[in-house]
This record gives C-alpha cells, structure tokens and sequence, in this order.
C-alpha cells in the first residue's frame, strides 16, 4: 500500500498479518547491539514503534505492521531484549525494572539509526508504556517530528518546553482507570502542559467508552476480552474506535513526516 493521506480501511487491516511476519530483526545504537523489528522500504519517511509493557508482542508487531503497510519504514526497539510478560505480574516487574532514561535514549539512538538509513522524517507511536516513552523519545530526540502517544504519559520524562514545537496526536480512553498515566485526568493535564507550552499543532483525543489498551483487537496473553476484563478491568475492544484512531494517527503521520515542512 503505498503511502498516502487517506486510509484504505479494508485493505490497511487485510495487510497487517502479512507486514508483521515481514520484520526483519536488526541492531542499532553506536555498538549496534540494542536490539529492534524494522519493516517497509529503507530510506522512506519512518516510524518509531514503542511496545507495551508486556513486550515487543504479536499485537505490538501487528501495530507496526498496520504503519508499515501504508509505505513508512517502521522500526521497534526491543526494550526488554527478548523479555515478555506471560501474565499481568510479569510485565509489571519487568516494566519496574526498565531503566526509563535509558531506555528513552535506546529510542533516540533508534532515531538515528533511521535517519542514517535515509528517512527524511522520523515519528513515533506508542502504547501504554511505549506511549509515555513516546512522548520522551520525542522530547529528546532532535531527530523525531511527531509523536503520538496511546494510553500512557509519564509527567517525569519531558518538560513541555521539550514538546512546545512537536506535533502531538495523543489518545486516551474515557473509561481508564490508570489514573495519573492514562485516565482522563492524566489526558487533559497533558492537554493543558502542551497549551500553555504554546504547542499549537498538538490534539488530546479522550475515546468515550473504550478504556485502557483500547486499540487491542487480540485479548492476549488471556483466552478472551471478557477474562481480560475480570483480571485488568479493561472494557472489551471496540472495532469502531480502534478504526477511527488509526484513521487520526495515519492522517497525522503523513501530514507531518510526508506533507509537512
């Protein structure tokens, strides 16, 4: 699918499966050992991919595959190093114990890797944990344009000073409970950091009756959304939501990496 302004929504979700199991696994970072996924053509406009706090999963790789299907070369680091959360108690030690500013200048150095590879404009997505570490790779990284962050703001990893100049296109859901990372609390004082920073090309989109990992369409690591829900609290995935976010975060990406200055 070739890169464009308008989501072909059949198509974007037909090709994700194929995209994903495309990756191809690479090393960057200046010894070349920080380990990551990258997908699409080399040298076009480029996309960062930040996992969950489970892991660089199916579900994260089938993300990056929906990105990478509308032409962008898409690369995910791979934070944990091969690590991933089989259940709810493994993914919270393993997200405990990541070293946040580290892990901020492993997404810095995945920037420069794309930038050496010949992308003229890098962003980044994230989810949940990949969304607050979005938001400070773009904070950090004089290389990446935009960010757009799903369910996670980590207030500690950037000041808005950092952010005043980056587009930000973030999603929340209305009915997360994380509160302080990902409820609506957390939404409207990022809102209101990005305002008073005077970023004018940012939006904070709050999904009404989605909550967290909205964006989900597999259940996973559980055998369905209705056991996801009795064990994380997670209202079940939404088709209609999920669909309408991917058609904000593909207009945004090409806006900014494809049609912007």
């Amino acid at each position: 699918m070739a890169l464009s302004s308008k989501l072909n929504t059949r198509a974007f979700f037909a090709a994700t499966k194929s995209a994903s199991r495309n990756a191809t696994r690479v090393g960057f970072g200046p010894s070349k050992d920080v380990p990551g996924f990258a997908m699409g053509p080399a040298g076009a406009p480029a996309v960062i991919v930040v996992q969950e706090w489970w892991g660089v999963t199916e579900q994260v790789l089938d993300h990056a595959g929906r990105i990478a299907t509308t032409g962008f070369r898409v690369l995910i680091p791979d934070l944990y190093k091969g690590k991933i959360g089989v259940d709810a108690e493994e993914a919270h030690h393993l997200m405990g114990t990541l070293d946040f500013p580290k892990a901020v200048g492993e997404i810095c150095d995945a920037a420069s890797f794309l930038k050496a590879e010949g992308a003229p404009k890098v962003g980044i997505v994230g989810f949940c944990m990949g969304g607050a570490l979005a938001l400070g790779g773009a904070a950090a990284s004089k290389d990446i344009r935009c960010a757009v962050p799903f369910y996670g703001v980590n207030f500690e990893l950037f000041t808005p000073e950092q952010l005043a100049s980056k587009p930000v296109c973030a999603h929340f859901g209305e009915a997360d409970a994380m509160a302080g990372f990902a409820d609506p609390g957390a939404a409207r004082k990022l809102e209101d950091m990005l305002r008073k920073a005077g970023n004018t090309q940012s939006s904070v989109t709050v999904h009404p009756k989605v909550g967290h990992a909205f964006m989900n369409d597999s259940p996973a690591p559980f055998a369905s959304f209705d056991e996801r829900q009795q064990k994380l609290g997670f209202p079940p995935y939404d088709e209609r939501t999920a669909q309408a976010a991917w058609s904000t975060t593909l207009s945004f990406l090409t806006k900014h990496l494809i049609f912007g200055s």
